[in-house]
């Protein structure tokens, strides 16, 4: 199931009039406008007839991204914005959601939902080949898109070797999914990520000297059994399979996986074994993603 880029759809401020009543004061609480620049935009707007969006445009006050960001409001669906939010750059679900990547990331979960999440299964593994592939990355914004779409979601990091989710939510908490199986610690250490609309984030936790082994234990069966009865999607990043057999641990507690390969980089021999390895565990394989960057 590749990636693939799809044309960006164009929001039109002109789609229902009653955006347009509260739009000026989404503006000026934004900071997009001045008190004194909203009287110019209402003149502007009382002479011409059009709206007031169209009428700050005209005066050259706001952008079109700004128009973007109040829309987002208006219709409960809030991105961030680069210089106000300490998560990475690489969230461009968060940070670009009218982008054509996410776009392209929005096709990809409603495939994901129609072949996996639709059939009562709430969570999947996401697995990179090789390191470099991507599969972190695409794992942090599939969260974020699902928790866009009004899903309850997990991103859970079971990269116990070297983990990025703590890193790029920027979580504080540095217990983890390492520290729930050796038994040091409870879920409920897991973070709640208040500037996206539903999503809670497991960083892995401390770095342990037997991953392989803290994977394989019966309590991580029974985590993910807690975890896939209190949320509609759980999010699995896993360690790259070609290095280590962590992400087939993993990919068997969650039953279905989705493949990580980058174009031109990714060995097709390796994808080809991991993907025998996983069907003989009896993982299902929802698709395939290859990254182009």
């Amino acid at each position: 199931m590749d990636i693939v880029n799809i044309k960006k759809k164009s929001l039109s401020i002109h789609n229902a009039d009653r955006r347009d009543s509260n739009i000026g004061k989404l503006l000026l609480d934004l900071g997009k406008i001045k008190p004194e620049d909203a009287e110019r935009v209402l003149r502007l707007q009382k002479e011409e007839g059009i709206r007031f969006g169209d009428a700050a445009q005209r005066l050259g006050l706001i952008s079109d991204a700004d128009i973007m960001q109040v829309l987002s409001l208006q219709f409960d669906y809030p991105y961030l914005q680069l210089d106000q939010c300490a998560f990475s750059k690489d969230l461009i679900a968060a940070y670009q959601p009218f982008s054509s990547q996410v776009e392209a990331l929005r096709a990809l979960r409603s495939q994901l939902i129609l072949r996996w999440f639709n059939e009562k299964n709430k969570a999947l593994a996401v697995i990179s080949v090789t390191p470099g592939d991507g599969g972190s990355h695409l794992a942090a914004n599939l969260a974020v898109v699902f928790s866009q779409l009004g899903e309850k979601t997990l991103l859970i990091d079971a990269n116990l070797r070297e983990p990025v989710q703590h890193k790029i939510f920027n979580l504080t908490e540095s217990r983890g999914l390492s520290d729930i199986l050796a038994g040091r610690s409870t879920p409920d250490i897991a973070t709640k990520i208040e500037s996206f609309v539903d999503l809670t984030v497991l960083g892995a936790g401390t770095t342990p000297p037997n991953p392989q082994e803290l994977l394989n234990r019966s309590n991580f069966t029974d985590f993910m059994r807690q975890a896939v009865a209190g949320y509609d999607a759980v999010i699995v990043d896993t360690a790259p399979a070609a290095e280590t057999s962590d992400a087939l641990a993993v990919a068997s507690r969650c039953g279905g996986a989705i493949l990580v390969a980058r174009l031109n980089q990714t060995r097709l021999a390796k994808l080809k074994n991991i993907q025998d390895q996983l069907t003989i565990s009896g993982v299902q394989i929802v698709g395939a993603v290859v990254n182009d960057f």
